[in-house]
């Protein structure tokens, strides 16, 4: 039970970090289907800081550890985003079309990057995997049998700063002005282009640290082919049922969390176990669970009302 308590939270945290990124994305009025795409790339930053970054046990070291790979998430995750964001809000691209692409080029380039270094590293080496096994130790408490993971925490402070960030300041109500009529937030003078950047670069923030937190979840390496499994689509479906508000995406982010676990602990479980259920059923279950709640949750949700509209200055 303590097990499956620990993998819920751990895989909660993750959908947590990236729902409230398309959250704040499309408050803003941009519809950030690329969170996939970006949560490989901050994978892709924090994993090369763990393999080239020396680590020796103990809690400087551990400290600058994790604020190196938390950093170096932020920052690729960050700059993938700008991508989105220059096409949809500057070139007023079709967002589904452009999150789509960087999706699948995301993948790709991290493939690529991966096997060139390993390559280079060891001629015979030609994997896109990268190892970070003693680093991985420096995100790791144990209370008592229970292995905390320092991400957690991190998803924790992010619900209340973007609780905190959207509904108690004036950035907030400007960023969700600009998500529900753009053209009446501009005339009264707020720039919508920067209010798109930001929500879009904020989206990227915290997507790249739920790339980060996804790979270092359970194993020690990881195969950047591999992508994030969809889970950057599962965030979404947590974000519609959340209906793009803070705290009921957080409950939604437990309740997938959980269906997700049930994939890795289930054989300590005699009555799952006696079923003889393939693990691939399990692992599957969160994909299925979404498709039925979106079913019966997503006509009686409410999106912001100018989300994946170009803005148009001559709009009214």
């Amino acid at each position: 039970m303590l097990l499956l308590l620990q993998y819920t939270l751990i895989f909660a945290s993750v959908l947590l970090l990236v729902a409230l990124g398309g959250c704040i994305s499309e408050h803003s009025g941009v519809i950030n289907l690329a969170l996939e795409g970006i949560m490989v790339i901050g994978a892709l930053g924090g994993a090369l800081v763990m393999k080239f970054l020396p680590y020796t046990h103990g809690e400087s070291s551990a400290f600058l550890m994790f604020i190196c790979v938390l950093g170096a998430s932020i920052l690729f995750g960050v700059i993938y985003s700008i991508l989105l964001a220059f096409a949809c809000i500057n070139l007023k691209a079709d967002q589904t079309i452009v999150g789509t692409a960087l999706n699948m080029l995301a993948t790709a380039l991290a493939t690529v990057v991966v096997k060139s270094m390993n390559t280079a590293l060891n001629p015979d080496d030609h994997s896109s995997e990268i190892k970070y096994i003693d680093a991985k130790k420096a995100f790791l408490t144990n209370i008592g049998k229970f292995e905390l993971n320092w991400f957690m925490i991190v998803s924790v402070l992010m619900l209340v700063i973007v609780f905190i960030l959207l509904y108690k300041t004036k950035f907030g109500l400007r960023l969700r002005a600009c998500g529900e009529h753009p053209q009446a937030a501009a005339s009264v003078g707020i720039s919508v282009f920067k209010m798109r950047w930001s929500g879009v670069m904020l989206s990227g923030l915290l997507a790249g640290i739920g790339g980060i937190t996804y790979i270092t979840a359970g194993v020690s390496t990881w195969k950047f082919e591999n992508g994030v499994a969809g889970f950057g689509f599962l965030a979404l479906a947590v974000m519609i049922f959340g209906a793009w508000d803070p705290i009921k995406i957080a409950g939604a982010a437990l309740l997938f969390g959980l269906f997700r676990a049930l994939g890795n602990v289930y054989n300590g479980f005699d009555f799952l176990k006696a079923l003889n259920i393939p693990s691939a059923v399990y692992n599957m279950l969160p994909y299925i669970v979404s498709l039925i709640v979106l079913a019966f949750t997503s006509k009686r949700s409410r999106a912001p009302k100018a989300e994946g509209i170009p803005y148009d200055k001559g709009m009214r």
